[in-house]
């Protein structure tokens, strides 16, 4: 094995093997955190809306694949499940240990991936969908050759979307459970509060509006007051009041239980997708 040559932090350039809403709202963060300038970041596509999402940021917009790797010091994958074997395999001789390979894809392991490129300077990385407004919660696991260094060069990348942990790839099924997911769980909470505050009398636009930013709210508490959820919750429950008796009514309905079991019912599921 080559010996690895560090990616200089401030002046590599980004490339994207994929152009789709992921990989644009990733280097849309990167631009507007500062992180790296537009001219440092590529990505390729045919289809004019995708060249011009990314053109209006000033992303360079090539017409191959081939030229994007051959540009790049870091290459993320940003492609289907599906495809993303192909894709890999076809770019093969021209990835080596010099570069840096990042896998968006989901469900699909480092071990694949660093068989597919003939090298194992990998990093595999789960967002999840609220990339697209800055939010993401990113979990990364670093391949056999990526170096302590190239994981904080990820870890600082994918922060101009979000929030980022490290974990062992053992644990991408779980997180695609929680984090993965998590989101359209959440969606349908909002959708039900609304649903329930014009069963109450609320018109529906106050209804939803109220709906979407109490659960902001409650989330931002969560992430910056350093209580536990109990506490934040036993805050809002006073002896006999409103809120303890809507409490009660989701606990008698297993409100608990019912995401515990979703998060497992879906970590099982991406469990089943990556073996097949």
């Amino acid at each position: 094995m080559a010996s690895i040559v560090p990616i200089p932090t401030e002046s590599y350039n980004l490339g994207f093997i994929g152009a789709g809403k992921m990989a644009e709202s990733i280097a849309r963060g990167v631009v507007k955190s500062g992180v790296l300038p537009a001219s440092q970041i590529r990505t390729a596509h045919l289809a004019t809306a995708r060249r011009t999402a990314f053109e209006s940021f000033g992303v360079k917009v090539l017409s191959h694949n081939i030229e994007v790797v051959q540009e790049s010091d870091v290459v993320i994958f940003s492609v289907k499940p599906q495809v993303v074997k192909d894709v890999i395999l076809q770019l093969k001789p021209l990835l080596s240990e010099k570069q840096l390979l990042v896998s968006v894809v989901a469900g699909v392991k480092l071990k694949d991936l660093q068989e597919w490129a003939g090298h194992s300077r990998f990093i595999r990385v789960m967002p999840n969908t609220p990339a697209a407004v800055g939010v993401a919660a990113s979990v990364i696991s670093l391949g056999t050759a990526a170096t302590k260094d190239d994981g904080e060069l990820i870890a600082n990348l994918f922060g101009a979307i979000g929030k980022v942990w490290t974990a062992n790839e053992k644990l991408f099924d779980a997180i695609t459970g929680l984090s993965g997911s998590g989101p359209a769980y959440i969606y349908l909470a909002i959708e039900a509060l609304a649903d329930g505050g014009v069963a109450a009398g609320l018109p529906r636009d106050l209804a939803l509006g109220l709906a979407s930013q109490t659960v902001l709210g409650a989330a931002s508490m969560a992430v910056n007051m350093g209580k536990h959820p109990g506490q934040l919750k036993d805050d809002v429950a006073s002896p006999g009041g409103t809120t303890i008796a809507g409490i009660h009514e989701l606990e008698k309905s297993g409100f608990r239980g019912i995401l515990m079991n979703a998060v497992v019912a879906a970590a099982k599921r991406s469990r089943e997708l990556s073996q097949s």
